[in-house]
């Protein structure tokens, strides 16, 4: 090996070295970071990603020379044949411009604009004891840039990669260990790569269910309509020690009053009309694990006082039955109610509000976390693509731009929903294309400045001698007809303009009798 190799070799293996993380896993980021800053003063690459094994999947971890929105995306190993080959080899893989296999970063490289495809690749697999703990990808727009490394030199730069990461990751598993436990930091693992983002408010949140995950608080989780709160449950949950055990939901909105005690308790045989079988009830279902209350502003009176007992006392007592039963359950509630607001109109019980609220949880509205869309775009687009078996799956410049520009009144669920039509759309218009790329024009966004008018309020007269709740459904009934009528009976841009989901806004307009066609 010629000097110039061997001077480069030390100066990677001395540049990881001072990268190693210390304390926290902050610092293990930056490890990352610095791995693909320092494999770039031995191999030139127009891009380089380090991504880590994760139950099948390869999960960038850093990049640079690729779009934000890789971030965001999980690469099933099985669906992308050139990082199958590389994890499957235990030396270093040039694939050259002539290579038959599809490229996962087609489309994504910022080197040059437009879909030109990566003419030359290089895979490193990272191992340690037999296992895959991640791969180093570089790509050029160079045809055979890779050729011109000797592979010894890549096989040392290989085995410098792997030992470092290996001490990296250890030294992170031994930190988690002494903090909460080998269990514990499993789950906290897998949770956190299911949250996706790195804003500083989605980073505190993780925070918080760290924190909580490790005790039997009750947690109330607070938000606004598809701000994810059901997957920040499931995150609490399988970072708890009741993370083996199961994980029971139930949405009090769709509870019928009448059948709502039956649903959480259970019943006995005989009880009431129609019971001809013990039924168990979601509390005893859920015993040992945790129970989630979805949209638990929404429950009856009633019913809020006798779910208040169960949780006083850990025990319930099934309709028809004598005796009471004591279940031991993790209770997390969920809603897009201002409680406190509730609690002062009487609408909610104040002390099972203050019961629920042992330790309350916001999970931030998606227009709060800009920084987050294109992950979350990149993570969407992600699965998209393989359910429309799609080869490679672009968002243009102009619609990643209005992606981040937009509001977001539906948050997350609502940016899923528009990536999914959006991507439907540009599939018909380029299937005979390897990679499609979304472009503003196949999405409902290069309306919305059209679309989004500010709504007139309909003038409604209203008699004063109907009941309270007969008068606000005749005003929300005659305002989304308005605004629909403004809005050229598009339900999308009305949802939008009202500020609601587009699917509460249609179920709110099937419950006001609001027919969904063109004469309103």
């Amino acid at each position: 090996m010629d000097q110039r190799s061997l001077s480069q070799l030390l100066t990677l293996s001395s540049l990881l070295t001072k990268a190693l993380p210390k304390k926290t896993e902050q610092n293990l980021n930056q490890f990352y970071s610095a791995v693909v800053q320092a494999i770039k003063t031995c191999v030139s690459a127009d891009a380089v990603a380090l991504l880590l094994h994760q139950q099948g999947a390869l999960v960038p971890a850093a990049i640079d020379g690729l779009t934000r929105d890789t971030f965001g995306r999980r690469f099933n190993i099985e669906d992308h044949p050139r990082l199958l080959a590389i994890s499957s080899s235990t030396t270093p893989i040039i694939f050259n411009e002539h290579s038959e296999l599809p490229d996962p970063y087609d489309g994504l490289l910022l080197a040059q604009e437009g879909d030109i495809p990566v003419h030359a690749c290089m895979g490193i697999p990272l191992y340690h004891q037999h296992t895959l703990q991640g791969v180093l990808t570089l790509d050029s727009l160079t045809p055979g840039m890779f050729k011109q490394y000797p592979m010894p030199f890549l096989q040392h730069i290989n085995d410098i990669l792997a030992e470092h990461l290996n001490v990296a990751l250890y030294h992170e598993q031994l930190l988690r260990k002494a903090q909460h436990g080998d269990a514990l930091v499993s789950e906290l693992n897998q949770a956190a790569h299911d949250m996706v983002g790195n804003s500083t408010l989605m980073q505190s949140l993780k925070s918080d269910i760290e924190l909580v995950a490790s005790s039997d608080f009750t947690v109330l989780v607070l938000g606004e309509t598809g701000t994810g709160k059901e997957l920040v449950a499931r995150n609490i949950h399988g970072a708890s020690r009741r993370s083996n055990q199961v994980f029971v939901q139930v949405n009090c909105a769709s509870l019928p009053e009448s059948l709502a005690e039956s649903e959480f308790f259970g019943h006995r045989k005989g009880a009431f009309t129609g019971a001809d079988k013990h039924r168990d009830g979601k509390f005893l279902l859920a015993d040992g694990g945790t129970l989630f209350l979805d949209e638990i502003g929404e429950l009856p009176l009633n019913i809020q006082s006798k779910l208040l007992r169960v949780l006083q006392s850990g025990e319930i007592q099934p309709v028809g039955a004598d005796n009471t039963q004591h279940v031991d359950v993790r209770i997390v509630a969920a809603t897009n109610r201002d409680l406190k607001t509730e609690v002062q109109a009487g609408r909610f019980r104040a002390d099972l509000y203050h019961r629920l609220s042992v330790y309350p949880l916001q999970v931030p509205p998606l227009r709060a976390r800009q920084d987050d869309i294109p992950l979350l775009a990149g993570f969407f687009i992600e699965q998209v693509r393989k359910k429309l078996g799609i080869g490679q799956l672009t968002l243009s410049h102009t619609l990643s731009q209005s992606l981040s520009e937009y509001d977001w009144p539906g948050n997350i669920r609502e940016l899923e929903h528009v990536i999914s039509r959006s991507a439907l759309k540009a599939k018909q218009a380029q299937w005979q294309q390897d990679i499609v790329r979304i472009e503003l024009i196949h999405s409902e966004l290069s309306q919305s400045e059209q679309q989004d008018k500010p709504v007139k309020t309909a003038v409604v007269e209203v008699d004063s001698a109907l009941p309270f709740k007969e008068a606000v459904d005749n005003f929300q009934k005659s305002h989304i007809i308005a605004a629909l009528k403004a809005h050229k009976l598009n339900w999308a841009a009305t949802a939008r303009a009202l500020q609601m989901d587009r699917a509460n806004l249609v179920r709110l307009a099937k419950r006001l009798g609001i027919k969904m066609t063109k004469n309103l």
